[in-house]
């Protein structure tokens, strides 16, 4: 099916939530009971962790764990937001630097600042953008990023997600003593969908549409380790201390099947890491091509992890030729 949509469904009653491009999965939204990157607590110090530079914290949820915490104290009371997925028999990972996110803005409180996406090139729509801001809040304490969602929005829409969005964090900041409480729940995968797939689409929201526009069954298919790409396939394969990746040329034994296939799986690779939602440390053993070709793969592979909505470093290569990733764990594993 050609075009763009967004379906919201349930599965296993638990809202789901769902990108189609051109009839096929770019992006997924699962529900699930683990505490969500993007929830705030206020939490307790409970005790350092020496060597690692960090500490164990006390939320209504379990131990939480804070990185770079100097001149923190145990029992002293602060608010922190989970930063991504623990993983199992881990603490949650949280940050003491918060945002608060939306459809139109994100505020910092801890960057002051007025700023807008780059990827807003119109001068004049900026400072548009700029004066709606200033001339309809009135003075505020935090940092303000206007999203690249606000180019083509109405200027009333944008003005109505500042003003909710600074009613919510003023009273979260406010809000900093007291025993270990759930302050802010992250946004539930409809509210994600509604809050990041901005760009023009048709909405289907009838329950059973997952199985009715094969949802499911693009689901089901991110449970093979096994991605077909042009000029070959690929493996993606998560063990207990790092995902593998691993690429194969099939029958092709020309002398451009490595890169060729390479290529591919770089610029898909993004799309079914946010499909089956792992992060972590990446490994990727390339299919057999020459050194000179490297540069090549990598700039693939650094444009598509560009446009992807997950964090991810290229740490490098190895000496053994292998490519190594760094990413964000902010969805749920498949």
């Amino acid at each position: 099916m050609k075009g763009r949509q967004i379906l919201l469904d349930h599965m296993d009653e638990r809202q789901a939530a769902a990108l189609v491009e051109d009839g096929k999965l770019q992006d997924l939204f699962l529900e699930t009971d683990l505490p969500a990157p993007g929830t705030v607590y206020r939490a307790v110090a409970d005790r350092p962790v020496k060597g690692q530079g960090g500490m164990f914290l006390k939320t209504p949820d379990g131990p939480a764990f804070l990185r770079q915490v100097k001149g923190l104290a145990p029992g002293q009371t602060l608010l922190v937001q989970v930063s991504g997925f623990a993983e199992a028999g881990k603490a949650i990972p949280v940050t003491s630097k918060l945002l608060f996110k939306s459809r139109y803005v994100i505020l910092t409180p801890d960057a002051p600042g007025l700023n807008i996406s780059r990827s807003i090139k119109d001068d004049d729509r900026r400072d548009a953008l700029l004066q709606i801001i200033r001339e309809g809040l009135d003075p505020f304490e935090y940092g303000m990023i206007l999203r690249s969602s606000c180019a083509d929005a109405d200027d009333d829409d944008i003005l109505d997600d500042a003003q909710n969005m600074l009613g919510l964090a003023s009273a979260v900041m406010a809000d900093q003593d007291g025993a270990p409480e759930l302050l802010v729940e992250a946004d539930n995968p409809h509210t994600l969908g509604w809050r990041e797939w901005t760009a023009p689409a048709d909405i289907v929201t009838e329950a059973g549409c997952f199985e009715t526009h094969g949802v499911l069954d693009m689901i089901e298919d991110l449970k093979s380790p096994a991605v077909r790409i042009d000029g070959g396939h690929y493996y993606v394969e998560p063990t207990r201390a790092f995902v593998t990746v691993d690429v194969n040329t099939g029958k092709d034994t020309s002398p451009a099947a490595g890169i060729k296939a390479n290529i591919a799986m770089a610029r898909d690779l993004p799309r079914q890491l946010r499909l089956r939602g792992l992060g972590g440390q990446i490994v990727i053993d390339p299919a057999p091509m020459p050194k000179k070709d490297r540069k090549t793969v990598e700039s693939a592979l650094k444009a598509a992890l560009r446009k992807d909505s997950v964090e991810t470093n290229f740490v490098g290569w190895t000496t053994m030729g292998l490519i190594e990733l760094q990413r964000a764990r902010v969805r749920v594993p498949f």
